[in-house]
């Protein structure tokens, strides 16, 4: 990722914020000192351009959101590379100040960053001034061409290859990782500015790839531990709200 764009990708990761949330932010919403910010605007992109919203698109989207150490190193950095220093004006920009536009990041900032990653087909360099592409098309049949810079092999492979990683899932990450790590739900459900919990647990968190060994580590108990609790004697009633005694 470009250094100019790696602060939006660390605020999508590290707390949880839509696109439009992201390119909405403010200065003024964001205090570095105590690692927060709030989420009060959204971009809107339209037909005429690019709508700045005072809401999300639900009260529960309006929230206080903290931010890990890496997302606060990203967006000091940031700050001091910014030289108009008015509270309002927007945390990221396009080169000339202007709201971001999702589909333009995605075809110039996302994908060829992607694909510079490993994340989306493969770019090669074979010899001098030769460059190998593979990358799978929309039937799932993987191509391939050969160029003579990195620079337009990557730029192929970004606007031919289809699948890849989205900017979205950055959110859907964030929600995976705090449930994942034990964050009580209601707390997740908050701080992704969700109306109903059943959201975030349907809609935004996934099964992790060491989830067996994370259910077992569940029941993992010391030795003597389990000793004791195999030796304890049986309770002699069940509780009152079964209604009778053994």
């Amino acid at each position: 990722m470009p250094a100019r764009h790696r602060a939006i990708v660390c605020a999508a990761a590290g707390a949880g914020l839509r696109w439009g949330e992201c390119a909405g932010l403010a200065w003024s919403s964001v205090d570095l000192d105590r690692a927060l910010l709030r989420v009060v605007q959204v971009a809107e992109e339209t037909h005429g351009g690019i709508l700045l919203r005072p809401y999300p698109k639900s009260r529960a989207g309006v929230r206080t959101v903290p931010l890990p150490s890496f997302l606060v190193s990203a967006l000091r950095q940031l700050r001091t590379e910014t030289s108009d220093q008015d509270p309002r004006t927007l945390v990221f920009r396009d080169r000339v100040g202007r709201p971001l536009r999702r589909s333009n990041f995605r075809r110039r900032v996302w994908l060829p960053s992607l694909v510079r990653a490993g994340m989306l087909g493969q770019v090669v360099n074979t010899g001098p001034h030769r460059f190998r592409v593979v990358w799978p098309d929309r039937e799932g049949v993987e191509r391939s061409a050969e160029f003579t810079t990195e620079r337009e092999a990557v730029a192929y492979v970004a606007a031919k290859a289809v699948g890849g990683m989205r900017f979205h899932d950055l959110r859907h990450a964030y929600a995976t990782w705090l449930v994942t790590d034990g964050v009580p739900i209601n707390l997740v459900q908050r701080v992704m500015g969700h109306e109903q919990a059943s959201t975030t647990l349907n809609r935004y968190t996934h099964t992790p790839a060491d989830y067996a060994a994370r259910i077992l580590d569940a029941f993992t108990l010391p030795a003597d531990d389990l000793l004791t609790k195999a030796a304890e004697p049986p309770s002699e009633s069940l509780p009152d709200s079964m209604g009778e005694r053994p």
